[in-house]
């Protein structure tokens, strides 16, 4: 994977391109509901300013970050939830900003994270760099439940090898969550990136494998999309089981999308 520095122009450039869109809608716009059940794109980017802010709390200080776990306990499942309704009331513009400097606080709170430390998280716990690859998949990821609200159809790039990376590794994580033993051996995964080249995980000689499009696989992973509606072939039974299980964030599985609710 890239550098942190590398990553960090990345994160940046994936909450512009959100941002050119939420912008210049109108206040009303932001009460548009999403896939996301009970969630509007005031949700969205109030959950995604809340989690900024929350992984700004877990480079900068840990040991607050685990006492805010310990405080919600039965609530963890929960307060995500919780957040997002927060925010979604505070008036549009007022939420961008807050989004904004949550953005560079999190960038400003990475760069001071010593090499080779690993950060707490709601999952398990990640150097700077993971941080900030799971935001940028995050952030892709609730775009897209924005973009799919406004019937905005997003050019694709080269950004999502960094979404693509996080749903390869965590594999193991998806098998877990759902109560499953992750297969021993490794796949090979095969993606067409938008400019037509290749990325590649794994042995070549690996028996089980995945290909298809990297935008199919990243709305598979973030669960953007059923997978009946992509394109994504598999050989073997434990590689075409993990499509049914493939999940790339933190926390209790998710619902996903039905199928053919995008057709």
């Amino acid at each position: 994977m890239a550098d942190l520095e590398a990553l960090l122009d990345d994160f940046a450039e994936e909450c512009a391109d959100l941002e050119r869109i939420v912008t210049p809608l109108a206040a009303a716009d932001w009460a548009l509901a999403t896939p996301a059940p009970g969630w509007t794109i005031a949700h969205q980017i109030g959950h995604l300013a809340w989690t900024d802010e929350v992984a700004t709390l877990a480079a900068a200080d840990a040991a607050e970050f685990q006492r805010l776990v310990t405080e919600a306990g039965p609530k963890a499942l929960t307060f995500v939830d919780e957040a997002a309704e927060e925010a979604s009331t505070v008036p549009p513009a007022d939420l961008l900003d807050r989004w904004h400097r949550g953005q560079k606080a999190l960038t400003d709170a990475l760069r001071t994270v010593p090499a080779g430390s690993k950060l707490p998280w709601f999952g398990p716990p990640m150097s700077a760099a993971s941080m900030i690859t799971a935001r940028i998949m995050e952030t892709w990821a609730h775009g897209q439940d924005v973009a799919d609200a406004l019937g905005i159809t997003r050019t694709p790039t080269a950004r999502l090898r960094t979404v693509a990376h996080i749903g390869v590794r965590t594999r193991n994580f998806a098998y877990t969550v759902h109560g499953k033993t992750p297969p021993a051996a490794e796949f090979r995964v095969e993606l067409s990136a938008p400019d037509g080249t290749i990325w590649s995980w794994g042995p070549e000689d690996a028996e089980q494998r995945v290909t298809g499009s990297a935008l199919d696989f990243c709305l598979l992973v973030t669960q953007r999309r059923h997978p009946d509606d992509l394109v994504i072939e598999t050989i073997g039974q434990d590689a075409a089981e993990w499509l049914t299980l493939a999940q790339a964030f933190a926390g209790p599985t998710g619902a996903g999308r039905a199928a053919g609710q995008f057709a």
